[in-house]
Parts: C-alpha cells; sequence; structure tokens
C-alpha cells in the first residue's frame, strides 16, 4: 500500500509541474539612423522594462550602459568595432546579440 501510495504522489506531482512553462527572454535589434534600437521582452508577454541591456566590447568593457524603457526599447549610438549587447534579467534570463546580427550592419 505505501509503495502505491509513493507511486501515485510522484505521478501528481508531474503532472502538476506540467503547466509551469518557463518564459524566456528575446531581444531584437536594427540599425537605424545611425544608431541601434533594440526591443525586447519575454515569450508570455511580460514587459523588459527597467531591465539591464549594456553594449560591451570583445575586451569586456561596458561601452554603453543601459536599461529598457517603459516600451521595452532602447536606443544607443552604434559604436566603432566589434561589439555586442547583452539583455540581462539574471540566470537563465539572458540574451546576446553580436553586432553581426543586428539588422543593417554590414560585417
Amino acid at each position: 500500500m505505501t509503495l502505491t501510495r509513493l507511486a501515485l504522489g510522484l505521478t501528481l506531482a508531474a503532472l502538476l509541474a506540467l503547466p509551469a512553462a518557463a518564459h524566456y527572454p528575446f531581444c531584437t535589434c536594427a540599425l537605424q539612423g545611425g544608431a541601434i534600437t533594440c526591443t525586447g521582452g519575454f515569450s508570455d508577454g511580460t514587459s523588459a522594462e527597467g531591465v539591464t541591456v549594456d553594449v560591451i566590447s570583445y575586451e569586456e568593457e561596458v561601452l554603453v550602459p543601459g536599461t529598457f524603457d517603459a516600451t521595452s526599447t532602447i536606443r544607443v549610438p552604434k559604436p566603432q568595432g566589434e561589439f555586442y549587447i547583452l539583455f540581462d534579467a539574471g540566470p537563465g534570463h539572458i540574451v546576446e546579440v553580436d553586432w553581426r546580427d543586428i539588422d543593417g550592419i554590414e560585417p
């Protein structure tokens, strides 16, 4: 009887965990008028307002620190050289956009 209860309890726990789907971050960037505009958010529709978005050189120097605004957007001047954009909403919620992947920038 105890083994049956344990099996039933484990099965129930597994089924209850299924609906807890994770939400993932996204960030898209494009060159517009000499500046880079990035829009971010989460797959469940949650805003990214206030979340850190930094432009970082390949030497790991923060070139432009920032955060997403109320519309989950940030606009920064395009730096010279190679860089990437880091959207950091905490562990497991990080997106890096390399300069080569930004719409409108020719490598």
